[in-house]
């Protein structure tokens, strides 16, 4: 197994992203407080267009200008309020983070959207999707590359101490290698890009945050998460729903984790109501880990325990169960596997 040194410490738990309410300061008290040793930076998609996971990193985008329309987020002939507002967002989210962060040291988790997802989600002007033109997913990485890494600038001035983890979110990338984007028509699909050209992409975004000092990492909670391309694309953490990992990913999973890549398994459920049994709710990881056959000792080091999805639209109460949930279940990996 490759030797690599995981920015979190043994049994860590962390959050997906989204988060419910429309108070930042609460949001972030509350991660820091139920998250120690891999807290995030709570995005909270309650407060409208411009907090949601496409408009957030929409008004990171640099001299690509976007508006909101009736059908979702499209490029703009101009800078407008749309992407001013969630730029707003944005800032006091780090303002927030900022203040309550304070001496805060070690790992830090921040969400940023990935390059597909934001070409499956934002329109052209002419109302298809920018994924319908290569041209435009050009100029759009270009930008969207910018625009993160002056986000991870940003949050490293705010927040000195903290190693950052930047977690590159491609919910749609399954739907875009499946050729599944639906038309501005609604009526056909659009064709899937060269497989080749979707890994330069991801590995072009991963090696910058990489070359800026980031941990670079990825998240898909859909069915179909491609994580052995994830991985050789550079992504040294994937997080995905582990509730959805069949047989099928059993060698990629391997493959991952003796090549030093951690795994972020979502095994508490973003919605509905919460297992209060830790060992429950990680057993399935435990499970996978044996009939994969991997070390046992490695298992507390290389996963992170955290619910299946983001808790935006999830209960406030629910929320903070899951977190405690999550936390209680990461200190279980510490035992062994070998014991059950």
């Amino acid at each position: 197994m490759t030797e690599q040194r995981y920015p979190w410490p043994e049994a860590s738990s962390t959050g997906v992203g989204s988060f419910p309410g429309t108070d930042p300061d609460e949001a972030v008290r509350t991660v820091l407080g139920e998250l120690p040793e891999l807290p995030h930076l709570p995005e909270l998609p309650e407060r409208g267009a411009g907090a949601d996971v496409v408009g957030r990193s929409a008004g990171m985008l640099v001299d690509l200008p976007v508006e909101v329309q009736p059908a979702g987020w499209r490029v703009a002939q101009r800078p407008g309020r749309d992407a001013e507002r969630a730029r707003g967002f944005l800032s006091r989210d780090l303002d927030a983070l900022e203040e309550h962060s304070q001496g805060l040291s070690g790992a830090l988790k921040i969400q940023v959207a990935g390059l597909w997802t934001l070409a499956a989600a934002i329109e052209l002007r002419s109302g298809e999707k920018l994924l319908a033109d290569h041209g435009a997913v050009a100029d759009l990485a270009a930008s969207h590359l910018e625009g993160v890494l002056a986000h991870v600038a940003e949050v490293r001035k705010r927040v000195p101490g903290a190693e950052l983890l930047v977690q590159v979110d491609e919910p749609s990338l399954p739907a875009v290698l499946q050729g599944a984007v639906p038309t501005a028509s609604g009526y056909g699909r659009l064709p899937a890009p060269d497989i080749v050209a979707v890994e330069a992409r991801l590995r072009e975004l991963f090696a910058a945050l990489a070359a800026a000092e980031a941990v670079p990492a990825a998240h898909c909670c859909a069915a179909g998460v491609p994580l052995d391309l994830l991985r050789r694309s550079g992504a040294r953490a994937v997080s995905l729903d582990a509730t959805l990992i069949g047989r099928a990913l059993d060698e990629d999973v391997g493959t991952a984790v003796e090549a030093g890549v951690g795994l972020f398994t979502g095994v508490v459920a973003s919605t509905g109501g919460v297992v209060s049994d830790p060992a429950a709710n990680v057993d399935p990881v435990r499970e996978l880990w044996s009939r994969v056959g991997l070390a046992p000792e490695q298992l507390a080091r290389a996963v992170v325990v955290t619910p299946t999805c983001g808790l935006g639209s999830a209960a406030p109460d629910h929320a903070r169960a899951a977190l405690d949930a999550c936390r209680r279940a990461a200190r279980v990996l510490r035992e062994d596997p070998r014991r059950r």
